[in-house]
């Protein structure tokens, strides 16, 4: 029999996919059933990595909009996605043969500075490498259909666990059952194999590949063999990423996150660092105003559950519309007309009646007469299955806005960004650093802020780094999207996007606050989805809705803004969690032949391979952490296809190298032979480690920039 292992990325997947990036792969570990299943309470929200029951199933989720967290992965037949799910939305998926198999990350629990995330334990038999290869379709002596390329073929080790990660092709793309199997040999002789998995993207084959597998030792040789017979030729697999940064100095200084930062910390910090380091620290406000951490207040007038009207205010909440109060009366007198009026900060509405003094209004009528006569004041909805409805006589119900931050000023917010450098004048070749588009990824900012401070601390003490200040002028925006993150640390964790609504109708009932918002990362202009390029979505409700058009919103225009400014800006980092990813143009793809943007030259795409072989390695040095050749590359191959994502901006529009990390690597789980996600906001001393270990890759970008403009300088 043949058993298919497959994947199909189909392109409504990337148009609806809500995280930024995760990690596609397959395992051979297939784990036993877990001793319990794992379970939420009906209200309680979670990121869990699921075991989906087939692909159709995958294929309704991401029709109706479901929050994935990464790229769905394959593994032994099986299909695993993380996904944000409430408990009631898991017990659905459940009932319909869905397995919870890991909570990667349960909701904050009420601190402003730290989130708690809880793993289920999950009592697994470990599992070795399979030595079986897959069944044959053709006999030993019958001659190959196929032939086999070893595309990558890389060895590393980390945690004294040395893995082994291979990445082929066949020429039988058409045939979605060819089984390939990787053997291996190390080099005291040990052998072994694994399969591989086919994976296709909008419609297109494009690789058969594995997650890192586990091996004794260095490997020295692999082949692939396929079930149409065919036979890659050996290969010796490479180390990767081959390549360390120079060591730190005695007395070199780091460490300098102690806890998560919410936008008012990261405000104090780069006040902080400019008044600490005036030689070599300008702080450059921004143009665009955010919206600022607010929303209209709204209100239900009547029972959602019978009948109701929703009620918002014009104005923001905080603009004296909180606590205003809206109802319905009754006239008590016969043939009387729907009238409304204002007064005192109470809407009233008076409800029409009939010849016998019955009210006769309906929610439709309702809506329309606040529409018409209080426009200025309020905007007025149906509650989505009220319509035509008898509007009950209902409230006074009170208007609020929903926000639950304190201390957090109610106000247009100015970005800000960080310039360091001895010359700050544009002389020098310029390097941009910009982190938390998504609000919920609350390890990014730490990274660029770690980067900074120790660019600043280090510059009176290391004779290394005082020479790079000299060098380059480096830019960084620690926090792109504060509003959205001040929403994510008091409201809701799992918020992704920013906080203006452009919701219209029905989609402005509360009920969907924590889906509003516009993804900053898919509204910029190159490859947008307003081009036709796949990856965001025109539904506000969406993950990835990609606003009202290019460069709608305040957030992805300061980006753009600041670029421009300063076009001495060649290299430029986008710092998003989480999955361990190291990722540059293209990005994104139109559906219909799956055709990227324009690839970089060869030249062009030589320096990307080798600048990244670099920052990898130095990424790897803080605490061995190893981003995965096969999720080291452009976005689209490695990733999905992100429309109107800023790298692209950055790149064929500015002329600017830009990268994509994507922090927070899965981690190795020797005891269970699985490698498992660490979610957007992992216990504070993961967290802390991503900032390290990224930050050390941010200062081998700025050396890769300052040997970059050393030999455009000798060669011009």
């Amino acid at each position: 029999m043949i058993v298919r292992r497959r994947w199909t990325a189909a392109a409504t997947t990337a148009i609806l996919i809500s995280a930024v990036l995760s990690h596609p792969g397959p395992s051979t570990a297939a784990p036993a059933a877990p001793a319990a299943p794992i379970t939420l309470t009906s209200t309680e929200t979670a990121l869990v990595r699921v075991q989906l029951r087939d692909q159709a199933q995958l294929d309704r989720l991401v029709a109706a909009g479901a929050d994935l967290a990464n790229r769905p992965r394959a593994r032994d037949g099986r299909i695993l996605a993380d996904l944000v799910l409430t408990g009631a939305q898991l017990a659905d998926l459940t009932a319909q043969g869905a397995t919870a198999v890991q909570i990667v990350q349960r909701p904050e629990d009420g601190s402003r500075h730290h989130a708690e995330s809880v793993r289920a334990a999950q009592a697994r038999t470990a599992a070795g490498l399979r030595a079986a290869a897959p069944n044959q379709r053709t006999t030993a002596a019958a001659a190959a259909v196929d032939t086999l390329q070893v595309q990558q073929a890389y060895w590393w080790t980390t945690g004294g666990q040395t893995f082994l990660q291979a990445q082929v092709t066949t020429t039988a793309t058409d045939d979605p059952d060819v089984e390939i199997t990787v053997s291996w040999r190390t080099a005291d002789g040990a052998t072994g194999s694994f399969p591989l998995f086919r994976f296709e993207d909008s419609g297109e084959y494009q690789y058969h590949y594995a997650l890192p597998q586990p091996v004794p030792s260095r490997p020295t040789q692999l082949t692939a063999t396929s079930s149409l017979g065919g036979v890659s030729r050996a290969v010796t697999p490479a180390l990767w990423p081959n390549a360390s940064p120079p060591p730190l100095p005695t007395g070199y200084q780091k460490d300098f996150i102690d806890a998560y930062l919410t936008p008012v910390d990261i405000q104090a910090r780069i006040k902080r660092l400019a008044r600490q380091y005036r030689d070599l620290v300008d702080v450059i406000d921004l143009p665009n105003k955010t919206q600022g951490y607010r929303r209209t207040a709204a209100a239900y007038l009547g029972d959602p559950a019978v009948a109701a009207v929703v009620v918002e205010s014009v104005r923001f909440g905080d603009q004296g519309m909180n606590g205003v109060q809206v109802r319905t009366v009754d006239p008590g007198r016969s043939n009387r007309p729907l009238t409304v009026g204002y007064r005192d900060r109470v809407l009233t509405v008076s409800l029409a009646t009939d010849s016998g003094g019955k009210t006769v209004s309906t929610t439709d009528e309702v809506a329309a007469a606040i529409n018409a006569r209080q426009s200025n004041r309020f905007r007025a909805t149906v509650e989505d299955g009220s319509a035509g409805l008898p509007m009950p006589v209902a409230g006074p119900a009170r208007l609020d806005d929903g926000l639950q931050g304190t201390e957090v000023p109610a106000r247009p917010w100015t970005v800000q960004a960080l310039r360091l450098g001895v010359h700050r004048d544009g002389s020098r070749i310029g390097v941009l650093a910009y982190s938390q588009e998504h609000a919920r990824e609350w390890a990014t900012p730490l990274v660029t802020l770690e980067f900074a401070e120790r660019m600043l601390a280090n510059a009176r003490t290391d004779p290394a780094t005082r020479e790079l200040l000299e060098q380059v002028d480096i830019f960084v925006i620690p926090m792109v999207n504060p509003d959205g993150a001040n929403y994510s640390f008091n409201d809701y964790n799992f918020q992704r996007k920013n906080l203006v609504n452009h919701c219209t109708g029905p989609s402005r009932d509360p009920r969907y606050r924590t889906s509003w918002g516009v993804d900053i990362n898919r509204n910029y202009t190159v490859g947008s989805y307003f081009d036709g390029y796949v990856g965001a979505s025109a539904n506000c409700l969406s993950g990835t809705y990609a606003g009202t058009g290019e460069l709608s919103e305040a957030e992805s225009r300061n980006v753009i803004a600041l670029a421009q400014a300063h076009s001495n800006i060649k290299f430029a980092m986008n710092v998003h969690s989480y999955g361990g990813y190291f990722m540059w143009p293209p990005g994104a793809y139109r559906a219909d032949g799956r055709i990227t943007l324009p690839r970089p030259s060869i030249d062009e795409s030589k320096m990307f391979l080798d600048s990244a072989r670099r920052i990898v390695g130095a990424i790897a040095q803080e605490r061995g952490t190893v981003t995965w050749p096969s999720q080291t590359g452009p976005v689209a191959d490695v990733l999905y296809s992100a429309a109107g994502n800023s790298a692209d901006q950055l790149y064929y529009e500015l002329g600017i190298f830009a990268w994509d990390f994507e922090v927070g690597n899965d981690r190795w789980n020797p005891t269970t032979g699985e490698w498992e996600g660490v979610g957007f906001q992992p216990p504070f001393d993961e967290a802390h480690g991503e900032a390290q270990e990224y930050a050390g890759g941010l200062v081998e970008m700025v050396r890769v920039a300052r040997d970059h403009a050393a030999a455009q300088a000798a060669t011009g």
